[in-house]
């Protein structure tokens, strides 16, 4: 399989197995009028398989949620075809509009215009807790 190089854009590389249709989504891929290229189960010396995005385009990129998906993706940054930044996304110390708070009594489940906001908890395991009625966010989902 060839996918073509990128004069200007960027590779997000190092994405969990199976995660990159999740980031496609919340990153609002799809409404890009540029090449976007989806790479699935790619080999991976370090993670065994990986996902790599590449976007033909510099976009303003969701750092907090790369980095609320898995803190260890690499973001490239490619200018007149070579890469001009690498670097990872740190896990944010908030998340605003990302996760639902699963809690059916929170005031985020009742009053449908309030957007859910979660706090970091606990940097090690990167547990996020709603600030409104401090239910655990559930696990990623895929």
């Amino acid at each position: 399989m060839i996918i073509g190089s990128i004069e200007n854009g960027v590779v997000i590389d190092h994405i969990p197995a199976g995660k990159a249709m999740q980031i496609y989504k919340y990153l609002q891929l799809d409404q890009l009028d540029c090449q976007v290229a989806i790479i699935k189960n790619a080999k991976s010396d370090k993670l065994g398989r990986k996902d790599i995005l590449k976007v033909n385009s510099i976009i303003d990129l969701d750092l907090d949620l790369l980095g609320y998906i898995d803190p260890h993706i690499t973001v490239n940054i490619i200018k007149d075809g070579k890469r001009a930044k690498k670097f990872h996304p740190d896990l944010p110390e908030s998340l605003t509009g990302v996760i639902r708070c699963r809690n059916p009594r929170c005031i985020t489940s009742i009053e449908q215009e309030l957007v859910p906001k979660f706090r970091l908890s606990d940097r090690e395991r990167g547990i996020y807790r709603c600030v409104y009625c401090d239910t655990k966010a559930e696990d990623k989902e895929d």
